[in-house]
């Protein structure tokens, strides 16, 4: 894989290698982790579309995708069934139960999960996931927990990076590249 980021050691493509599930957290992760509030307390996310194709491709790619946030929000349920996300769960406190709940109707073992998160709330689901993965604007804490650490922050193509790491790490992208 000629193209791929230099740190990308051995040992993380082997555990890239195995996963089937991609478990997303949402504020800071899939969004810029801003949360805008019109007069009428409506909530409003800003989403990055180049991390809507990448979801899209991965599960094109036969990966799996779920989100997991500890807010409820309307636009969350709307983008996730807009990219057709597998599983999601909001309005979490046990963010590890909620990775359990995932990861059981999934039928996977912990090695072929792979989380991306940014704040402490992540920390316990990054500490199960075969890969733990931290977006550049995470908490310090987090990025010490990391397999790999994105070069593009939350809600600015994230997610993506990791989509394409993933797919390119497990030969689907050809494939998946020529089904768009």
């Amino acid at each position: 894989m000629s193209d791929r980021p230099q740190k990308i050691t051995p040992l993380l493509e082997e555990k890239l290698k195995k996963v089937r599930i991609l478990l997303l957290d949402v504020d800071g992760v899939l969004t810029d982790g801003g949360i805008y509030l019109g007069s009428d307390a409506q909530e409003f996310k800003r989403f990055d579309v180049q991390d809507g194709l990448g979801i899209r491709m991965v599960r094109l790619g036969e990966i799996k995708v779920g989100l997991i946030t500890g807010r409820q929000s309307e636009s969350v349920s709307i983008r996730a069934q807009e990219l057709g996300i597998d599983a999601y769960r909001q309005g979490v406190t046990d963010k590890l139960a909620a990775y359990r709940q995932i990861r059981d109707a999934s039928n996977c073992a912990d090695e072929a999960v792979c989380y991306v998160g940014d704040d402490l709330s992540d920390l316990a689901v990054m500490g199960k996931a075969g890969v733990s993965i931290a977006v550049k604007n995470a908490r310090w804490d987090v990025k010490q927990r990391a397999d790999y650490i994105t070069d593009s922050t939350g809600g600015y193509g994230a997610v993506r990076e990791v989509t394409d790491l993933i797919l390119k790490v497990q030969g689907r992208w050809e494939t998946v590249m020529a089904s768009l």
